[in-house]
């Protein structure tokens, strides 16, 4: 599962408020945890700092010592860290560090050095997040504050894909003796909209409806009902909704969910794109931190540009 880590921090104060989750997650997993700093080489300025080879090399050294005090907070809960400061573009360097080296979870903030602004994601995360071949964990910033799973809540549609999520979920409800909140939201058909529907539609509606809740009911106390649930407190929702993006958006305010966990792709899902259509939704929409469980397999091809790291440093 999730035995490395990858967190990415460019020195702000927003960009550390995954550190919680990160010994959260940690913590759950024993995971070993990578801090990566990449000094951006496309930034403004950048380009008259590569010809100040002493001013260049401070910034790097300032970089190790940073990362170096975060790895020592961390280690005081138990974790394992190593540190790595790479050169680069950002995105670039993030995610093929993180296709290199094989991490199974990214954990980033929403917003960075850049600020919060009047966008719900900066463009810096939207980036990684849409071409990382892992999972991911997205922390809505400023949550500086500790948070504790209590509510973890898991949108299922039936399918294998979905489901990807559950043995994720598990531990950390085991872990954190969190309840797990399950729900299935049946979609009402749509009609023809060109005119109004006449009792013919809607008697087919309700019966398609009907059948749909009825085994979605089933569904949903098989699930409950697996070995992996024993122990774990375990609500479930069955909604029938025209939207169930905005159905879902309800739950979670109206439950306080701690924690939204999705699969990259669900019954629908295209391999074509990285996220479904409700995922993407929640990236850039969402209130609550994402864990997003990545189904696609990982390309093996791997770009050179993570092997210009010039210094890094462990713990």
């Amino acid at each position: 599962m999730f035995d490395t880590i990858l967190v990415p921090l460019d020195g702000s104060l927003l960009a550390e408020c995954v550190l919680q989750q990160v010994v959260s997650i940690g913590q759950a997993f024993n995971a070993k945890i990578m801090l990566l700093h990449v000094l951006d080489t496309n930034q403004a300025g950048a380009s008259a700092q590569l010809l100040d080879p002493l001013n260049w090399q401070i910034n790097k050294t300032e970089a190790k010592l940073y990362l170096k005090r975060i790895g020592d907070q961390l280690e005081k809960s138990g974790l394992q860290t190593k540190a790595v400061v790479l050169e680069g573009p950002v995105v670039e360097s993030i995610t093929e560090f993180a296709q290199s080296q094989k991490m199974k979870l990214v954990i980033l903030s929403s917003h960075g050095h850049s600020g919060l602004r009047n966008w719900e994601i900066s463009s810096v995360t939207h980036k990684i997040i849409l071409s990382a071949p892992t999972s991911m964990l997205l922390v809505r910033a400023p949550q500086l504050k500790e948070q504790r799973y209590e509510r973890i809540l898991v949108p299922l549609d039936g399918s294998w894909r979905a489901e990807n999520v559950l043995p994720i979920v598990t531990v950390l409800a085991h872990f954190h003796k969190s309840q797990i909140q399950i729900v299935h939201i049946v979609k009402t058909p749509e009609m023809a909209r060109h005119m109004p529907p006449v009792q013919e539609d809607i008697d087919l509606s309700d019966r398609i409806v009907a059948r749909n809740r009825e085994e979605a009911l089933q569904y949903l106390d098989q699930v409950q009902l697996r070995s992996t649930m024993a122990g774990i407190n375990v609500k479930t929702h069955l909604i029938i909704s025209n939207d169930p993006t905005a159905a879902l958006h309800e739950l979670v305010d109206r439950e306080q969910i701690n924690m939204l966990a999705l699969s990259a792709h669900g019954f629908s899902g295209n391999n074509k794109w990285p996220y479904g259509s409700m995922v993407n939704n929640f990236i850039l929409y969402g209130k609550v931190p994402l864990l997003i469980v990545q189904d696609l397999p990982v390309k093996e091809e791997t770009s050179p540009t993570y092997m210009e790291v010039r210094e890094h440093s462990e713990h």
